[in-house]
C-alpha cells in the first residue's frame, strides 16, 4: 500500500489596489457588505491557497485610533489554524497602522467563545469610544 501526503501552502498577505475586485466578489458571494473596501483596501488580509484562490478575508474598518474587524469571510476548506493565523496577521497589521486598539462587533453569539480565545473582551455599549458609533457595521450591530 503507498500511502501519501498532500501539502497545501497559504499564503495571507495585504491586499492590494489590483485585488479590488477578486476582494469584492468574495465578499459578494459570503453575503457581506462591501461599502468602503476600495478606500481602505490596504487594511484587508487575504488567505489564498497556492493557486491564487481567497479561502479567506478579513479587514479593518480604520476608525481614527481605533480599528473595527470587518469582513471576515471564510470558505469550507478554512482550518482552525488558517482562520487563527489570519487574525494573528491582522493583529500585526493593526500594529503597522499605528491602532490604538482594535474591536469587533458581531451579533452571532456561536463565535463569542472564539473571539474570547483571540483576546477579545465583552464591552457595555456605553463604555466604547464614541468614533466607533460612525460606522455603519456597528450602527446595524447594536440596533
Amino acid at each position: 500500500m503507498k500511502m501519501g501526503c498532500w501539502i497545501v501552502e497559504i499564503i495571507v498577505r495585504c491586499a492590494q489596489a489590483g485585488d479590488k475586485e477578486k476582494l469584492i466578489s468574495f465578499l459578494e458571494k459570503a453575503n457581506l457588505g462591501t461599502a468602503g473596501v476600495e478606500e481602505s483596501i490596504d487594511y484587508f488580509l487575504l488567505l489564498e491557497d497556492e493557486k491564487g484562490q481567497v479561502q479567506a478575508t478579513l479587514g479593518i474598518e480604520p476608525l481614527g485610533e481605533h480599528g473595527l474587524l470587518r469582513s471576515l469571510a471564510v470558505t469550507p476548506k478554512t482550518g482552525e489554524n488558517e482562520l487563527l493565523f489570519i487574525f494573528e496577521e491582522m493583529f500585526k497589521l493593526a500594529r503597522e497602522k499605528e491602532l490604538k486598539s482594535l474591536f469587533l462587533a458581531t451579533n452571532k453569539h456561536t463565535s463569542l467563545s472564539f473571539f474570547t480565545v483571540l483576546g477579545f473582551e465583552k464591552e457595555e455599549k456605553e463604555n466604547l469610544p464614541q468614533v466607533l458609533f460612525n460606522s455603519d457595521h456597528v450602527k446595524h450591530i447594536l440596533n
